[in-house]
This record gives structure tokens, sequence and C-alpha cells, in this order.
């Protein structure tokens, strides 16, 4: 039988009904051994048969950077997930290029993460979910409202036989019955064909879509398919033969199992070093989206780096489409400086390296013209301007300008060439090339000597300690001073809640609530090993003169003092106080805490070591 195709002008090979792809059930797994030896470096064949290219209608991009993102590094926090949410709304643009971003459900954080995520209103991206092939779980995602989740249905004989302990018909079975419970729930269903390059592509993909397909069709339901690379297998190359060709795996779920290409999504790793080839390879193939992660973190060797598709979609097209490229930066700082990540000097696009260069031949291009060494114009499509690595021959001129680069110091900010400091570091430098110096300055010694120089340029790792305590500190006055008890005003119902809060932080020191005119009206809340110290302070005591009481009622908000020694115990500490209002919003108290400032730094380097 023959199909015509308008887009390829030709007439196309369709089965006839006497071929029909069915489910294989063998007693054993097939695992492929002479594609896959386990004891050997796995082989790449060919059947020397090769597709044609048929590129996807849209190009789309689908965010794990929540779920598979963080299964390589500590958890987010939620604070942290919402910001990151608003760098891929950014990267997103109004046409929806990143479509969809995919939570975990399962813990009271990812459920709060999906509720603030989605206050933003933001169209783009999707907030979607994930969950395993359990009843259980879809009923998470019916509780948080969402329209589509994924669904984990492991595909080859290495998940199903040896994780499972099913044969192919039972998995079949389970993947089929998940996939109605959500249909009847209204709940778009995405199958994740978990491990798909080490598949029976035939005797178990083929047939699982066909029927997934036609549980589409009787429910009016979109049914997506993921073709997940789980270890990094796939292969571009042409000629390459199934499960590895990439290729070869979107055509057939197409042709063969009657797939739109724009239900299918890839989902690569880096076992490999291909993640980025096979995911564009998928697109150019009509696999419609393609699924990663901002800068690759990822289980193991890491997802597709979203930033980095973008880029190939802005080449393949010819249009931005309203990506916000500079958010790319942004969420590169981000990363790097408030969630502490490390991200290579040479990584592609966000290292810092990545469009400076330390050869004097380079340089003097540079210098020249700097199209001649530069990929692009980096300082406007991604707010990153060339940089030239100090030499001998970089005057003082070539000094400020590595300094404010590097340090993102612009307009009044700037450091000029005549600062004392670069001047210093301009002598410091020539004399290591009047000694006979004849490599470049790296990056490591400019920042040494811009730190010795120019001090005052860097925040100390103490600032930084205080910064965090000060935000932390305030999060807890803030909803201490909304809780009802608190703005009672009634001692008793007051003090259970102070205690309380005591006992949950134990780098809280002190806790009391004075009235408007600054009378202490509670008992002395502290540790029990400190009640002794804190016997002095009586009810009634008058605190009316004391800053952290005068400056909430003055503007009405919350604030910080900085880091003192406590006269009653010797600790540094950090008193925080905010006003207490009435339903009139009509100030009526303050509320003071004093924190152990080391105890709270601890905390804070625990945690992020964990």
């Amino acid at each position: 039988m023959a199909k015509w195709n308008e887009n390829r002008g030709l007439l196309d090979h369709e089965h006839t009904e006497f071929w029909k792809p069915r489910l294989e059930n063998p007693e054993k797994p097939n695992l492929m051994r002479t594609i896959f030896p386990y004891d050997s470096v796995p082989r790449i064949d060919f059947d020397h048969k090769y597709v044609i290219p048929s590129p996807c209608k849209n190009m789309l991009i689908t965010d794990t950077t929540f779920r598979d993102g963080q299964q390589a590094r500590p958890p987010y926090s939620v604070d942290q997930i919402l910001t990151i949410f608003d760098f891929l709304h950014r990267l997103s643009g109004p046409k929806g290029i990143i479509r969809q971003a995919e939570f975990f459900l399962y813990t009271k954080k990812d459920k709060e993460a999906v509720e603030r995520c989605r206050e933003r209103g933001y169209k783009y991206p999707e907030i979607s979910g994930w969950i395993r092939a359990k009843a259980e779980d879809l009923k998470l995602v019916k509780e948080m409202g969402l329209t589509e989740t994924g669904i984990l249905t492991s595909a080859s004989d290495y998940h199903i036989y040896l994780k499972l302990k099913k044969d192919r018909a039972q998995a079949m079975e389970s993947y089929l019955a998940i996939v109605k419970a959500a249909l009847e729930l209204g709940i778009r269903p995405r199958c994740h064909f978990e491990d798909i390059t080490r598949a029976d592509i035939y005797g178990f993909c083929v047939p699982f879509a066909i029927e997934l397909m036609k549980l589409r069709e009787e429910s009016g339901i979109d049914i997506k398919i993921r073709l997940c690379d789980t270890m990094g297998y796939g292969v571009p190359y042409p000629g390459a033969a199934l499960p590895r060709s990439v290729p070869k795996l979107v055509r057939t779920m197409i042709e063969e199992a009657g797939v739109p290409g724009e239900l299918l999504e890839w989902h690569g790793h880096n076992d490999f070093h291909k993640v980025f080839v096979n995911a564009i390879t998928a697109w150019l193939y009509g696999c419609e989206a393609i699924n990663g992660t901002l800068f690759g973190f990822g289980e193991r060797t890491g997802n597709a780096p979203i930033e980095a598709v973008l880029i190939e979609r802005i080449a393949l097209r010819g249009t931005e489409d309203g990506i916000d490229t500079l958010a790319i930066t942004d969420a590169a700082r981000y990363f790097e400086e408030e969630l502490g990540v490390h991200i290579p000097k040479n990584y592609p696009l966000v290292g810092a390296d990545f469009n400076a260069t330390s050869a004097g031949i380079h340089v003097d291009g540079l210098l020249k013209n700097e199209e001649i060494y530069n990929i692009f114009d980096t300082k406007k499509i991604l707010g990153r301007p060339i940089s030239v690595v100090i030499s001998d021959k970089s005057g003082t001129a070539g000094i400020a300008h590595w300094i404010n680069s590097h340090l993102h110091l612009e307009g009044d900010k700037a450091v000029d060439k005549r600062h004392p400091g670069v001047v210093k570091i301009y002598k410091k430098i020539m004399k290591e090339y009047e000694a006979g110096r004849v490599t470049s300055i790296s990056k490591g010694e400019m920042e040494a000597l811009t730190r010795r120089y120019l001090p005052e340029l860097f925040t100390s790792e103490f600032e930084k300690f205080k910064q965090k305590a000060r935000e932390l500190a305030s999060h807890i006055v803030a909803e201490l001073v909304d809780r009802e008890e608190i703005r009672s005003m009634d001692p008793e119902k007051i003090e259970p809640v102070l205690k309380e809060v005591l006992e949950e932080d134990p780098f809280i020191q002190f806790l009391y609530v004075t009235d408007i005119e600054g009378k202490k009206i509670t008992k002395n809340i502290t540790h029990i090993e400190d009640k002794a110290k804190y016997a002095t302070f009586k009810l009634d005591d008058d605190f009316s003169n004391r800053p952290w009481f005068i400056g909430p009622i003055k503007d009405g908000k919350i604030h910080v003092t900085d880091v003192y020694t406590s006269k009653i115990t010797g600790a540094l500490c950090i008193t925080v106080s905010g006003p207490i209002r009435n339903d009139e919003d009509e100030i009526i108290g303050v509320l003071g805490v004093d924190i152990k400032f080391e105890d709270l730094t601890k905390m804070e380097q625990e945690a992020e070591e964990d």
C-alpha cells in the first residue's frame, strides 16, 4: 500500500494488514549481549539503512531541572525553585519555547514549590508532574490540580525483568492500567519509555506505543511518549542500527507506531558525551521536544543543557522567537553565587573563560577586531563582553577593564584606570615580566592581586554569613508577628508560641514582646541553661529607648541589628524586631528575638554541606 506525502512530494510505503507488530514475551530477558557486553565498552552496530531527516514543526523544550536535575545535587529550597522557574520563564519567551517544567509531588516542599510557581501566573513553562506507574501516585497529580504528568514506564528488559521482576506482558498491562486511570481523571499522560536505547523496539516499544495511540483515539486526550536514553547509549550516526540509533528510534515511533511527532519528547544523558548532539538529532528527525536541564545538571553525567539547546534552536531556525538569552548568564551567575554551584571555567556559553583568551596572538587579534576570535557578539546576546587575559601589554586600562568585567562593576561602581589600587597591580605585574616571566597572568592571580590591593570590592565570607543570618531571622519574625496569638497581645497566648519557636530553632537565645509603650509583657523565654542569666529582666521592664524597639515603631518595618556580643551570655548575637499590628493595621507592640549568630552560621554551613 502507498500513501501520498505532501511534504516530500512522493508516495510513502505503508505496511499491509498482513504485517502487524506484536508484543514478544520471552521467558528470559533479551539483554543484547553482542551490543551490551558489560565487561567491555558497548558496541555500536550498523544496519547500513539510512533515514531521511524530517524536522519537527516547532522545536520545543521541556525542563526537568526540578526533577532529574535535583537528583544530582542537594535539593533546592522552595525560594530557589521559584527563582529558577523565573529564569525558565524568561528563556521560554512569549511563544513558550520551554513549554513545560516537571516537578516531584511527593513531599510538602514539593507541593509548596508547585503552588508558589503556579502563583506566578505564567502561561509558560506549564507545570507538569512526574510519578511512578502507581495508582497512589496518580492521586497526587489530581490533588495538585495538574493537567499532565509523566509516568515511568520502563521499556528495556533490563528494567522489566531485572528490576520490576515482571515479563513484558505484565509490564505493559500495568502501564496501560495507570494510563487508563489517568485518562479517566482527565489527566494527560506522558509515558517515559525508560532505557529505550537498550529495549526491544519491535518486540515491546512499538506494540506498547500502538496501544497508547488507541487509547488516545478512544479518549480524545493526547498521550505523549518520552524517549528516554537513560544510559546515554544513543548515537546520531547515519546507518547505525536500532535500538541505539536516535534517527531510527524517532522515525520508527512516527512511522511504525503511528505516534505524531508533536507527541514525542527526547530525554538523554551524557554518559558517552553525546547528550547534546543526540537531542538535536531527535529534533531533526521529527521529535517535537527536547527534555533537559539548566547547565546540564542531572543524574550521573547529566542531561541536555537547555541553554545550549536554545542557542542551537536559534541557529537552526534563524530567529530568537522572543527568547531572553541574557537570562542564560543571569541564571549561571545565580547558580554560582547563590547556590554555590561550580561551573567549569571552560564550560561553553557561561564558563568564566569561555570567551577569554590567553594566547598572545589571539589577544592581538581581539584588540584589532573581536570578531576574529569571538563566536558571536557575546555582550549583546549573553551580556558577557569579551575578555582579554592580562599580560605585560595590558596597561592600567586593561587591568581596570579586567576588574570591571569580572566583578560586574558598572557606572559609579566601575574602577578607573587611575585608581591607586589599579596602579599598584600594574606595577606588581610589570615586576614579574621584568624578572623574566613570559606567560600571561591567570584569573586566579588577578583575583588575588585585586583582593590584595582593592579589598573593598569583595564581600567577605563573614559579611555573607551576616546577610544570610539577617534574611533568615527576618523571615522568622515576619511569620511570628502575623500569628493570631501574637497579635492578641495576651501573654498567656503568646508565651506558648514563643516557647515552641525556641524549641524548634535552638539558635534563638531570647524572645520577648513589648507593648506600644515599650514595656515587656512576656516572661523570659530562653533556654533553661540561660534562665538564671536573664533573671534581672522583669515584667514591665521599659525598653522604649532601645534601637530595636524604636525602629519598628518609627517606620513599621522589621529591623535587624549588626552583630554584637551579648552582655548576658557573652555570645555573638543579632537582634531582630518587628511591629505587631491589630486588625486595623495599627502598631500595638513589638516582638524581639535575640539570635546566637555563631550557632545560626554553623547550621547554615552544615545545611550547605549536606
